[in-house]
């Protein structure tokens, strides 16, 4: 399970708003909103999580499973589960 927290700290660790995200990502800034709107888990299809997860790697930021560490030593984000 996945909260909406940790995406939504992603995001500002990445220095992006939605809009970029969502166009870095290839997602609709609705799809991102409603991501990041949840108040418990996160909402949308795997496919919709995964192009998020990227676009915020390639924009630097790691997603790591809590418990687990950067392998390249830079800014992360624990998810949990």
């Amino acid at each position: 399970m996945i909260t909406a927290a940790p995406p939504k700290a992603a995001r500002a660790l990445s220095g992006m708003d939605q809009r970029m995200l969502a166009e870095a990502s290839g997602l609709s800034l609705p799809t991102i909103q409603c991501m990041e709107g949840s108040d418990g888990t996160i909402r949308g299809n795997i496919d919709s999580l995964v192009k998020r997860i990227a676009a915020l790697e390639t924009a630097g930021v790691a997603i790591i499973n809590e418990g687990a560490t950067s392998g390249s030593g830079g800014r992360g984000v624990r998810l949990r589960r």
